[in-house]
């Protein structure tokens, strides 16, 4: 991600910043269709009810349509800002996270319309679940690597000797919050209990306060480190909370209620929302980290003693 000097384009910088807040309101209204149980208010894809004009919005059908409409849009800001970067960032790698980001568009469409046809196999609809985030990330990258800051700032590195590295440490953060999210819509879509999402979060919370934690104490003069750590553990902290309340409502209180209760619904798409910056930040933390402190490792040169070497 290093070598090419380009200038600062505002209007593709300002346009991907855009696309990443329109992909999580999608994510958000994606939470109240599952919420408020209106997966299958409309019963046929890509059609409504049989035809492409708007249905009678009433009950679970304003979710789901809305949803649907939302999405639509978010696949032409997607093909806009992919033939943009194709077109004027130098870049390659930058070309093919454009074309990235609009396959797993692509792909996402497809398990929604899936999900619908085959009556919403925990499976399919946990994967749609899992690619909407992937979609999220791939957008705030975009948005990351075409801002001023990333673009003109010559970093300083600082060379990253211990074990675990830092950027281990992220990439297991990742990992650990992909099997999150995925528990997390298996248990929401009935295909799984919910004891091992309540006890991956307590590793969850350790993976990633420890992350924080050597990122904020180690490299508190790294700004573009120390920043994204603050914002990753105070979020890991507010998911705990929102996690509990969800698990409140939805297992405890909810458990026999007929229709999805409004405490029930705010909590989990609070939760899930919340889910999906925490994911990002940590994505961005990951990308910082592998910018500004890159691993080292010993290198034993003959007749010389072992010297800290960049990987």
């Amino acid at each position: 991600m290093k070598g090419i000097q380009i200038p600062y384009n505002r209007g593709l910088h300002r346009f991907a910043v855009f696309t990443a807040c329109a992909i999580f309101v999608l994510i958000i209204a994606g939470a109240l269709v599952t919420s408020n149980d209106a997966g299958l208010s409309i019963p046929d894809w890509p059609k409504s009810f049989g035809s492409f004009s708007i249905p009678p919005l009433h009950g679970g059908v304003r979710y789901e349509w809305s949803h649907r409409a939302m999405a639509g849009s978010i696949v032409l800001l997607t093909i806009s800002i992919a033939a943009w970067t194709l077109w004027t960032d130098r870049r390659l790698w930058m070309k093919w996270l454009g074309i990235a980001a609009l396959g797993t568009v692509i792909t996402q469409a497809i398990l929604g319309g899936l999900t619908v046809l085959l009556l919403q196999p925990p499976w399919v609809s946990s994967a749609h679940a899992a690619v909407a985030q992937t979609f999220f990330c791939i957008a705030v990258s975009i948005a990351v690597f075409t801002g001023r800051r990333w673009v003109e700032e010559h970093p300083r590195t600082e060379l990253d000797q211990r074990r675990p590295a830092l950027f281990t440490l992220t990439l297991l953060s990742i990992f650990v919050l992909y099997v999150q999210l995925i528990l997390g819509a298996m248990f929401r879509h009935h295909g799984l209990s919910w004891w091992p999402h309540v006890i991956n979060a307590a590793i969850v919370a350790l993976v990633l306060s420890w992350t924080a934690v050597r990122a904020i104490s180690v490299y508190p003069e790294v700004d573009a480190v120390r920043r994204p750590a603050i914002a990753m553990l105070g979020l890991t902290v507010a998911q705990l909370c929102l996690g509990f309340l969800a698990f409140i409502t939805r297992v405890m209180w909810g458990r026999d209620a007929a229709q999805p209760e409004l405490p029930m619904v705010i909590s989990t798409v609070v939760h899930v929302a919340v889910g999906a910056l925490l994911l990002a930040t940590t994505v961005v933390l990951a990308i910082q980290v592998w910018r500004h402190v890159p691993v080292a490792f010993e290198e034993r040169v003959p007749g010389t003693e072992q010297k800290p070497v960049a990987a």
